[in-house]
């Protein structure tokens, strides 16, 4: 990823090596400046150097506040294990929130089910500092024992104002249930409900000149209102979810899909594919023919389709609730998606514009095919062609050649090859064709190009860059167009020639091995 596209948002970045793999998580306040620091020209430390020259690329997960990125952090590196963090066992992870049956109950911390706590266990919750900043907030909001023994005096806790002392008699056990009834609704997610029932005690306590009861009340509201605004993304349910947004344009569909485990995102899926009639419903059945849905996919809008639902639900083999909310959390959900796809995927589109006018094209190039050859001392000759759909690589249509009319050092007469039969494959199977062409090579590759699509009677535009310089050249002229080396749109051309390189590389290797093991 060129990290100028990447947002000043808070968020996660996650860098990759060659194979793709996660090596590093981190969350930072500001994504764009925390990811130029590791590239920057001041030095690093002996592990941070090593991890910088394994980077390949780099992913960003966008959110709302800086504590979303710390938890969304944890989550991320609890499930991929990146071998540049920390391998921290934490023992408190993953626990529960218990409050005990007893008459004056009490809350603590389970660590897990059916251990020695008894009563409701309320999570489990993947952040340890999630879970304690919860737990501090009821027991300081309701005043709720956390003794597992009823003491015969009040201790420390009720003298500072955190404990009511249920084990003196300072309160009924009908009061303390109610207080403990409050905890219940708070950890069961029914904060609405519970606001709702609070403002109306408090007013009622103000109506009977009881401003005592009606400011504690007051002070309780104010708590649960800042629990309720401090994550969005970190939510106490059991099940799984997915969460899916959509924009499109021009005529291309930026789609990305959030994995919600347990109530906690734990990933992302971007997809960038041109639009048609029906391609919403196209992508699901496409998508959940290979992935098994959730129990819940949260969609903009019902699809066309109305037996969706039983299709999911078929895939599964349980049954799948699809739905389109229009307010509350899940409705928050999918906005953070939308914001996702413009700060990540729209910022490639912005670069497709850049090009367009910076080559004078008379559309933005959506679909663009670039071709490259590779040899070693002019053997084992072979060609790759890299597609980009909406300035996103798409690697279901990359393609890898074996050439079989080019002979010796010729890489113009490798290019023409390869341009000869992709196009007259497309055209021949009434494919789609691309927006732009670009070869690897200089003056004599794109002449070579030029010439084959002229031969297929195909108006596509055309261009080429020489790596010497980064020089972009267009047919019918001599010398390059005057675009800096460093603008988005030539930086856009060498991201895509370097891809095709990379791709044309690794098959030329292959081809070798399989060479080498036939002697």
């Amino acid at each position: 990823m060129d990290i100028s596209l990447i947002p000043d948002d808070p968020g996660c970045y996650l860098f990759l090596d060659t194979a793709g793999i996660i090596i590093y998580i981190g969350k930072a306040k500001n994504l764009k400046k925390r990811v130029k620091s590791y590239f920057g020209k001041h030095s690093h430390d002996a592990k941070t150097t090593v991890l910088v020259a394994a980077i390949n690329d780099i992913d960003v997960i966008v959110t709302n506040t800086e504590v979303e990125a710390l938890i969304l952090e944890n989550t991320l590196i609890k499930k991929h294990q990146p071998r540049f963090n920390i391998d921290l066992k934490d023992a408190k992870s993953y626990a529960f929130i218990s409050i005990s049956d007893d008459e004056y109950p009490s809350i603590g911390i389970a660590r897990y089910r059916g251990g020695k706590r008894k009563g409701t266990l309320y999570g489990p919750f993947v952040s340890a500092a999630e879970r304690d900043h919860v737990l501090q907030v009821i027991k300081k909001t309701f005043l709720l024992r956390s003794c597992r023994r009823m003491k015969k005096r009040p201790c420390l806790r009720y003298h500072i104002g955190r404990c009511a002392a249920p084990c003196q008699g300072l309160i009924t056990p009908e009061e303390y249930r109610i207080r403990v009834r409050s905890a219940e609704m708070l950890l069961s997610g029914k904060n609405k409900e519970l606001l709702r029932d609070l403002q109306n005690e408090m007013e009622k306590a103000s109506a009977a000149l009881d401003y005592e009861r009606a400011m504690e009340i007051r002070n309780q509201i104010a708590a649960i209102t800042r629990l309720t605004d401090r994550q969005h993304i970190l939510r106490q349910h059991n099940e799984d979810e997915h969460i899916i947004n959509y924009l499109v344009l021009d005529g291309i569909v930026y789609l990305l899909l959030f994995r919600v485990e347990k109530g906690t995102l734990s990933g992302k899926e971007e997809f960038v594919f041109p639009e048609t009639p029906n391609f919403f419903d196209e992508f699901l059945v496409q998508y959940y023919g290979d992935t098994i849905p959730p129990r819940e996919v949260i969609i903009p809008h019902l699809p066309l389709d109305e037996s969706m639902s039983s299709y999911l639900s078929y895939v599964r083999g349980t049954k799948v609730q699809v739905t389109v909310p229009k307010q509350g959390e899940k409705m928050h959900l999918l906005r953070l998606v939308t914001k996702n796809i413009e700060s990540l995927l729209l910022s490639k589109y912005n670069r497709l514009i850049e090009l367009k006018e910076a080559l004078d094209l008379p559309d933005i190039p959506a679909i663009i095919e670039c071709f490259d050859v590779s040899h070693l001392s002019g053997t084992g000759m072979v060609g790759s062609m890299v597609r980009f759909t909406g300035g996103k690589p798409d690697k279901r249509n990359y393609r890898r050649f074996a050439l079989r009319e080019t002979t010796g050092i010729d890489d113009p007469a490798g290019i023409a090859e390869l341009v000869r039969r992709r196009y007259r494959r497309l055209i021949r199977e009434e494919e789609t064709l691309p927006d732009l062409i670009i070869v690897d090579g200089g003056t004599g590759q794109l002449r070579a190009a030029e010439l084959e699509l002229e031969k297929l009677e195909v108006s596509i535009p055309l261009i080429s860059i020489a790596k010497r310089n980064e020089e972009i050249y267009r047919p019918g002229r001599r010398l390059p167009l005057p675009i800096p080396r460093d603008a988005p749109a030539c930086l856009l051309v060498q991201e895509i020639r370097d891809e095709a390189h990379r791709f044309a590389i690794t098959y030329q290797r292959q081809t070798r091995k399989k060479m080498i093991h036939k002697r």
